[in-house]
């Protein structure tokens, strides 16, 4: 007789529109009924317009009906939440203790070492006032759903990404919100984004301590916090104050990363820090956490960033990234 897993393996070909990842991998298949020669499967309508409900339908009865011994498939849709389908081991919120640190591109940066891993990897863009992922990744589709919930947009190398520039009629048009606003709008993207399976979720805070980063604090699961910097003489008081909110909250500083570090210029190979002497490892030690990185200054990678390209990035630094993020996690764990 057929057996669920071969069902479920056979669905791992249903995409679902848009997204372009599995109705496994989305976590919609909530069940599983095989008889002698029939099967029933039970599917979340979560985010699914009707005519994506028609076509996953059709789509996953033609996959089930080359098992073999099958002679009838039925396929029916059940309402969940989106809150209630997502699975996501990791949730790492990036911050700094203000803006202008590079959050953005560590948080792109991680999500792309990841994914490289082969790691299921979503970023949500919180930075409601000032949100840039989608830009980096060259993203421009807006996000397909339904009055159930919202499928976020699926970057070129597999990377899930929600943010509010995705929602809004321009890019360029302002988010002129008070506090309260902003964080609901980061409550909704918690509660209404389906997500499905994911091995990490990378959330990219706004600066500083307020409103917006401690309403995300308090509203999701949170595994660890990464700290973004700067080498200014200031650093430590600023960086400081990050991982004291964090701390307060119960949340783990996984590690800390020094952006803008030095400028490489391999005429003379020679390292040039511009914004002054490296503080890598003295916020470490400050902080008592790792140092998982320290970025340089790379014309490369800035250029990559303005054409969306950022997944095209070679640069070693990128795979240390990742390695130092999966160690940290590893360690807190143990």
């Amino acid at each position: 007789m057929i057996t669920e897993e071969q069902v479920i393996e056979s669905l791992e070909t249903v995409l679902v529109p848009a997204v372009n990842r599995s109705i496994v991998g989305m976590n919609l298949v909530r069940g599983v009924t095989t008889t002698d020669k029939e099967v029933s499967v039970t599917l979340a309508s979560t985010g699914l317009i009707p005519g994506a409900q028609d076509w996953i339908s059709t789509k996953a009865k033609e996959a089930i009906k080359k098992l073999p011994e099958v002679n009838d498939v039925k396929v029916e849709y059940s309402d969940v939440k989106a809150m209630d389908l997502n699975e996501i081991d990791h949730i790492i919120a990036v911050m700094s203790g203000k803006g202008g640190v590079g959050k953005s591109l560590v948080s792109s940066l991680l999500a792309v070492a990841l994914r490289r891993k082969g790691y299921e990897v979503g970023i949500l863009d919180a930075d409601i006032t000032g949100p840039s992922i989608p830009k980096m990744f060259g993203l421009i589709d807006r996000p397909s759903g339904s009055e159930t919930g919202i499928l976020p947009v699926l970057s070129s190398s597999g990377v899930e990404i929600m943010s509010i520039n995705l929602l809004l009629p321009n890019e360029d048009d302002a988010v002129i919100w008070r506090g309260p606003l902003i964080g609901n709008t980061i409550k909704q993207f918690g509660e209404e984004v389906l997500w499905g399976k994911l091995d990490y979720l990378i959330v990219d805070l706004p600066p500083g301590t307020a409103d917006a980063p401690l309403t995300l604090m308090q509203s999701f699961p949170v595994s660890g916090v990464v700290v973004v910097f700067t080498p200014q003489d200031l650093v430590e008081m600023i960086v400081r104050k990050a991982v004291n909110m964090a701390r307060k909250m119960d949340k783990r500083v996984l590690g800390v990363v020094e952006n803008m570090s030095y400028l490489y210029v391999p005429e003379i190979d020679k390292k040039i820090e511009i914004f002054g002497r490296s503080r890598g490892e003295e916020m470490a030690r400050a902080t008592d956490a790792p140092l998982l990185g320290q970025l340089p200054i790379d014309p490369e990678l800035a250029k990559l960033c303005d054409e969306g390209g950022i997944e095209s990035y070679d640069g070693e630094i990128v795979a240390k990234l990742g390695d130092s993020l999966i160690k940290a996690m590893s360690a807190e764990d143990n």
